[in-house]
């Protein structure tokens, strides 16, 4: 079984050094890594560290401000670095216009990226569970948009969801395109794999079986973002 990274895991030395953080990330045993912006490096600096490490792109978190601001030369951008999958990592949904001002940008933007064979995304934290409005506004994106969701199977949990549930139901209806794997304690809380409360066997077996993508955040940089992360993957090897 292969895993990838969020790169904000190991914020504290990417950075710094992206390259050295992509290098260390592969000599642990990550085989794709997620990034969460670039440090001013440009497409074919990130694609020369790939290369290096002999990491694959699984996608990247994208504010959606930057596809605002010049979609064509962010589409150009992932198209060199290797990556069909560009995911907004959040978006402020507190009320029922903003819902449908998102819905409105997302059905804009998405069949411009699927031009180029890139797929749009949304990753959820706990708020999107929660009714704003009458509505849930992870359900609205699911229903309303075509973009596909990374399931932060944690924040699902914190939010007093079932992740298995709605990892089943996502595959199903074909929305599901990657997994956060992560770790914790109802309130928010984040730590390693194997040391909290969330159901990580589970979501892992799962994810293994219906061949879903599987990427591995962990935020808490305890003592530092490269020892917590090398901690989660002895976790995932046992």
């Amino acid at each position: 079984m292969e895993y990838g990274i969020q790169m904000y895991s190991i914020r504290d030395m990417a950075e710094k050094d992206l390259d050295a953080a992509l290098g260390a990330v592969a000599t642990i045993g990550y085989k794709y890594v997620e990034f969460a912006g670039f440090f001013g490096h440009t497409a074919e600096e990130v694609k020369a560290m790939l290369d290096k490490y002999g990491l694959k792109v699984s996608g990247t978190h994208t504010q959606m401000s930057e596809l605002e601001e010049d979609l064509e030369a962010m589409i150009q951008y992932h198209k060199t670095i290797g990556n069909t999958n560009i995911i907004i990592p959040g978006y402020n949904l507190s009320t029922k216009e903003r819902i449908d001002a998102f819905v409105d940008l997302c059905n804009a933007i998405g069949p411009r990226l699927a031009e180029d064979g890139i797929r749009f995304g949304f990753h959820n934290h706990s708020g999107e569970f929660y009714p704003v409005d009458g509505v849930i506004p992870e359900v609205e994106i699911e229903t309303r948009t075509g973009m596909m969701l990374e399931l932060d199977t944690f924040w699902a949990f914190n939010a007093g969801e079932d992740p298995i549930a709605w990892m089943k139901r996502l595959h199903e209806e074909g929305k599901l395109c990657v997994i956060h794997l992560k770790d914790g304690f109802k309130g928010g809380r984040g730590v390693a794999l194997g040391e909290g409360e969330a159901p990580v066997a589970a979501v892992r077996a799962l994810a293994e079986e219906l061949g879903v993508t599987i990427v591995v955040e962990s935020e808490g940089l305890d003592p530092t973002g490269r020892e917590e992360v090398e901690r989660c993957f002895r976790y995932l090897s046992k």
